[in-house]
């Protein structure tokens, strides 16, 4: 085995669950490179793995949203980049149409995809020489560790490694001032998952009252809007500026404590080995929880949001905090 691309190309926190695939599979197959095929939109993460060898990415999403003629010829060129290499196999993680016609593009004999019925758009089904079944008894980062060694015919030993390593910013207008701040990942991509504003001040004026900052971010000008009532309830927090998923992700890196939903930047502040504490209100806690002792724990779950104290008693489960 020489060459293996992986295809998934989003979204973050399923891109983060899907980096522990990578050691795996360097343990497995010693000397083998690793690409890796996602949005233009999400490839940072991929790119702060140093397993992985080459990072291919075009604007689909964009292309998508605004049909422009440099998003298209951007697509164009990523397919050339795509083909320069030969592959021994590549290994579709996300089942839908784009992500197949990726995999079908590759210059590859052997495309794995999943089985008809576990595809997320069944048309995808033409792209794959051969296919596996999603492992659903597990959470979302283990379920892809075993998916990927069932179909690659190998165990899976140890505890997932993400071998993320985030960059340096050397922009002083994104580089984090305080020295103990907690980011409060208030805004998510569904109603559904929200927690109220009124606990989120609660945590706010707790975490200020032990000397940690809260910073607030946000991603559209409604999450700015939700940032800003938290921040006006919250004397001593702060409402960041709107930024790239690097910059967020650099600003994660550096945190004291993480407070989030279940979104991709708190997956990722787990993933990071960060102080982390992931509220539950309308997902599987199963399988998308985070729970690393003395570094991650969730609370609430599906159809059972977590009460202030709840989520005050993880975050002290969590002490000393750096």
């Amino acid at each position: 085995m020489k060459r293996i691309l992986i295809v998934k190309v989003t979204s973050l926190g399923d891109l983060v669950h899907g980096q522990p695939v990578v050691a795996d599979l360097h343990r497995a197959f010693p000397g083998v490179k690793i690409d890796w095929a996602a949005d233009a939109s999400f490839a940072d993460v991929p790119r702060w793995n140093a397993g992985i060898d080459r990072v291919l990415c075009a604007p689909l999403r964009g292309f998508k949203k605004n049909r422009s003629g440099a998003e298209l010829k951007a697509i164009f060129t990523s397919i050339s980049e795509l083909r320069r290499e030969k592959y021994d196999i590549v290994l579709d993680l996300q089942g839908v149409y784009k992500s197949a016609i990726i995999s079908f593009l590759a210059r590859s004999r052997r495309r794995l995809g999943y089985r008809s019925a576990d595809l997320g758009e069944s048309g995808a089904a033409f792209a794959y020489t051969g296919r596996f079944a999603p492992r659903e008894d597990l959470n979302a980062w283990d379920g892809l560790r075993r998916t990927v060694a069932d179909a690659f015919g190998y165990e899976v030993s140890g505890a997932p490694r993400f071998d993320l390593s985030i960059p340096r910013s050397a922009d002083p207008s994104v580089k984090p001032e305080e020295q103990r701040y907690a980011m409060l990942f208030h805004a998510t991509s569904s109603d559904v998952k929200k927690w109220p504003t009124a606990h989120w001040v609660a945590i706010g004026r707790s975490l200020v009252e032990r000397g940690i900052t809260p910073l607030l971010p946000w991603g559209s000008a409604r999450e700015e809007q939700e940032a800003i009532a938290i921040a006006k309830e919250v004397r001593g927090s702060r409402i960041l500026p709107r930024m790239s998923i690097l910059q967020v992700a650099q600003y994660v890196d550096a945190a004291s404590l993480i407070v989030g939903t279940d979104t991709g930047f708190v997956h990722l502040a787990s993933a990071l080995g960060k102080p982390t504490v992931m509220i539950f209100t309308a997902t599987a806690r199963r399988y998308f929880g985070v729970d690393v002792p003395g570094v991650s724990v969730s609370v609430g779950d599906d159809g059972r949001p977590p009460s202030v104290t709840e989520v005050l008693d993880a975050i002290a489960s969590l002490e000393p905090l750096p």
